[in-house]
């Protein structure tokens, strides 16, 4: 059975960069789905709204990001996301929790 990716519309600023959604790939399920779901990866994903990260792999068209110690409700997070050029969302490749 194939699972397919969840779009979201969700606006934030990322990079200088206007986003208008956010993708969530379903490999997060695989091994966290009983500790994180779509909707706990969208309010980590907010937490990027502003902010400017560096790159940790630039693989064209694709820029892989890594935000470590997103604090949630007194528990540690980390988001693996990617940035596509000339796209306007936001591709969340992995999240889980983490410990600080």
């Amino acid at each position: 059975m194939k699972v397919s990716r969840n779009e979201y519309p969700l606006s934030i600023t990322v990079n200088g960069l206007k986003i208008e959604a956010v993708i969530i790939d379903p490999h997060y399920q695989e091994k966290h789905s009983s500790i994180i779901n779509d909707e706990l990866i969208l309010k980590i994903v907010r937490t990027l709204d502003g902010e400017y990260h560096d790159y940790a792999d630039d693989k064209p068209p694709y820029q892989y990001f890594v935000k470590d110690e997103i604090e949630f409700n007194n528990k540690y997070y980390r988001l693996i996301w990617l940035l596509e050029e000339n796209q306007f969302y936001t591709g969340v490749v992995n999240a889980f929790r983490s410990s600080k």
